[in-house]
Formats: structure tokens, sequence, C-alpha cells
């Protein structure tokens, strides 16, 4: 099939790692695939089956960027492209836009995230051929929003590569990863991973963190992500934080990194303290680490984390009990390893990324020259 990936993404999250796993295994597949992104995004680089010539840059500055829309349709007419398929809600109209003006095209919309639908994409989505969903809960947000019929939506789970964190998890030298962060060797270390917002919680984290000292005086807590706010507000705040705390000797803020599988795996304990995730693709990740996890009860978590069994469930932004959770598994290395091997098999079974794209490239093969309603 002739496949267009559109995106106007400017960082790199889950939906955009989703994005170009997906790119990246169709063209595996023996498609051809084609990806429409922003000039300078930072997609460009994780395509790396992508042909060049076949990545294209528009502005797709807005949800209303006629210039946009006209130019996917054009590429969608020269190409022959049997399939759109567009990642945020900003594009969803220019990639309609594009698949209408092509009776040979159908349009697929992949929804990321929990947040509702404004009006306009209401009318947008009436004609796509299908509306995915990274999880239950999604698909639940999106009925419940009445933005299509039951039929039209379809659940495929985010995908990531298992073997990878496996194999990163039998490789690593804890001890070496340890001294080459200058820590101590008996050091405990507690991570989080997501963009620096406080719909991710590291606030909450944070103050976790500052009770567990108290008993656990070798805990390491490391914060992963960036902040993509006007004047990184957010981490200011998170600084701030972590002076008022006196936390500085046991926090680390690190920005982004390039070994994430590497960090999962030399974690003794993952922590997502998110008020809403809709699938929660780091917890994912940690969990095919054998990384044991401590995450808030949010609804796309559910789908993840069996409590007591994959991992342990708190309350939203309820910090005696994040603390307390994270307290029990650093003194209970036992604990750690029954869940962190349980939550390995369970991710190795569901999360796998070869299902996701065989998954959403069944749904292509079914939509594809079906014809417009």
């Amino acid at each position: 099939m002739k496949i267009l990936q559109i995106s106007s993404a400017q960082s790199l999250g889950g939906g955009e790692r989703h994005l170009a796993d997906l790119a990246n295994g169709l063209v595996g597949r023996g498609h051809e695939v084609h990806v429409a992104l922003r000039p300078n995004s930072p997609l460009a680089g994780e395509l790396h089956r992508v042909s060049r010539e076949n990545i294209c840059t528009l502005p797709l500055r807005n949800s209303l960027d006629v210039t946009s829309a006209q130019a996917l349709a054009r590429l969608v007419r020269k190409e022959k492209i049997e399939i759109v398929h567009a990642h945020m809600a900003r594009d969803y109209p220019l990639a309609a836009y594009a698949a209408r003006r092509n009776p040979g095209s159908e349009l697929i919309v992949t929804r990321h995230v929990l947040f509702p639908l404004n009006r306009l994409h209401r009318v947008t989505l009436a004609k796509a051929a299908r509306i995915i969903a990274v999880s239950q809960a999604v698909a639940d947000q999106l009925l419940a929003d009445a933005i299509a019929p039951v039929e039209k939506i379809s659940v495929v789970l985010n995908g990531i590569d298992t073997a990878k964190f496996l194999n990163e998890g039998t490789e690593l030298n804890r001890r070496t990863f340890i001294e080459n962060w200058k820590l101590p060797a008996d050091t405990l270390l507690v991570g989080t991973v997501g963009e620096l917002t406080p719909l991710k919680g590291q606030e909450e984290f944070l103050r976790a963190a500052s009770q567990i000292l108290r008993q656990v005086p070798n805990a390491v807590f490391i914060i992963a992500g960036i902040d993509h706010s006007p004047s990184s507000k957010h981490q200011a705040r998170l600084v701030q934080l972590i002076d008022e705390l006196q936390l500085s000797a046991h926090v680390r803020l690190v920005g982004w990194l390039e070994g994430l599988a590497q960090l999962y795996c030399a974690l003794d304990v993952f922590v997502s303290a998110s008020h809403t995730e809709s699938f929660g693709l780091a917890i994912a990740e940690a969990m095919a680490s054998a990384t044991a996890v401590v995450a808030t009860e949010t609804a796309g978590v559910r789908e993840l984390v069996k409590a007591n069994e994959t991992g342990l469930l708190v309350p939203i932004a309820d910090v005696n009990q994040l603390a307390a959770a994270i307290l029990l598994l650093l003194e209970d290395e036992d604990e750690r390893i029954r869940l962190g091997k349980s939550a390995q098999h369970f991710a190795a079974k569901n999360f796998g990324v070869e299902r996701m794209i065989a998954e959403t490239e069944g749904i292509y093969r079914a939509e594809a020259g079906s014809g417009k309603a």
C-alpha cells in the first residue's frame, strides 16, 4: 500500500515514537511510506527506514492552515496515496481535506490522548474511515464525547520493542552505571520519565522523595524529561522545589537521555505520578525492562498495571500513598524482583511493536479501496 503519515509535532513524545515505529515497521513490511512533517521536526531523525525522498516538510501551522492542506492534497494525488493517517488533533482537518479531495484515499486518525476534541474535530472525524485509540480508555472517551459510532473506533494498544529492553537488562553492568553517575555503590535509584509538566506529577514525585529519604537516605531520584513550556517555567518550578525541600544532593534533573533503556534497567523503582495518562508508554518500557513500577491509577494505566501483580497503583496526587508504595519496594528487594519479572512477562505478551504494526496494517487493508461514504 501507499501510505502517508502526518505529524506537526515539534518534540519527541510517546505519540511521535509511536509514529516512527509504525512508519519504520510498515516499510519493513513492504509498504511505500511517505511522511509529512514540520521543518526541523525531530521525528525526521527517527524515520530510519523511510526513504529521504519520501519525507516532505510543510508548515502544518494549525488546523486551519489552508496552504498545507492543499499541499497535502497535491501530494496524495501525485503519489496515489491510499491511506492518509494523522496523529495530532490539529492535523486531522488538513488530513481530512487531503483525503476528501482524492477519492482513492481513506482517512485514518490515531487518538493518543484523553483530552476532549472540539466541534471542528467532530465534523472532521465524521468522515474518517477509522479512528484508532491507543487504549480502551481513549476509546471510551471518544464514545462518551460522541465523536464517532462504535464501529468506526478500533483499539490498537501502543507497541514497544520489548526485546530491546530485555537485551539491555541482560547487558547492563549496574555497578558501572552507578559509577558513571558518580553515585555511591549502595545507591537505590528511583526514576520518572516524561515531559516536564504539572500533569506528569513531578512535583508529587519530589514531595514523596522528601518523605522517603527520612527512612532510605541512600536513595537517589532521577527526573528525565524536557520542558516545552515558554521560558521553561515548569523546570524552573521543579528546581525551586528541589531547593525548598533540600533535595539537591539526592535529585538528578537530567533532561532528555538517549540511553533511556539503560536507565530503565538500572532503576530499582520506576514511578509514574501522572494526573492523566491515555496509555503510558514510559510505564510500558519500564515494565519491559523488568523494573518494579509504582503508578497513579489513571484510566490508561489501569490497562497496563495490574495492582500487586505487575506493579503498585496509588491514588492520583496522593503524595503520602505514593511515598509509601515506593518505600515498600525500596525496602523489599524480593517484592521488587517479583513485580518486575511479572511486569516484563506481561509487557512482552501485550505491548510488542510488531503486534501494533500488524493490527494497524490490518485496519489499513480493511479500509483501502473500500470507497467513501
